[in-house]
């Protein structure tokens, strides 16, 4: 089984930034598993989870963002590392969420799926 863990969240002020890691981590027999896509999403209290941004492999590293977070957030990743990461400057109230990330992984001699961490906090507050 494949686990994806978040760090980085926590209370900013606006204006301030943030960056969140994501790592995938696997047993030694699934060590081999292939990463296609990588994607953050966030859930604001009482709303539907929302889309963020979006990192792919399989089409050249293309990057996708919701526009609300265009030109403030980035998305990278370190394919070696198995681990993506959003970068968040400018930060709003609005910002204010849970926020997961999600891979579509493949892993030998299984169909592809996709794994989510467990969320991690991030409150934008004055």
């Amino acid at each position: 089984q494949v686990q994806l863990v978040e760090s980085g969240g926590g209370l900013v002020q606006p204006g301030g930034s943030l960056r969140l890691s994501c790592a995938a981590s696997g047993s030694i027999f699934e060590s081999s598993f292939e990463i296609y896509t990588m994607t953050w999403y966030r859930q604001a209290p009482g709303k539907q989870r929302e889309f963020v941004a979006r990192m792919s492999d399989h089409n050249g590293g293309l990057t996708n963002y919701v526009d609300s977070v265009k030109g403030r957030f980035t998305i990278s990743s370190d394919n070696a590392k198995n681990m993506v990461f959003l970068q968040m400057n400018n930060l709003r109230p609005e910002d204010t969420g849970v926020y997961y990330c999600s891979m579509l992984i493949k892993i030998p001699g299984q169909a592809s799926n996709d794994y989510w961490g467990q969320g991690t906090q991030v409150t934008v507050s004055s």
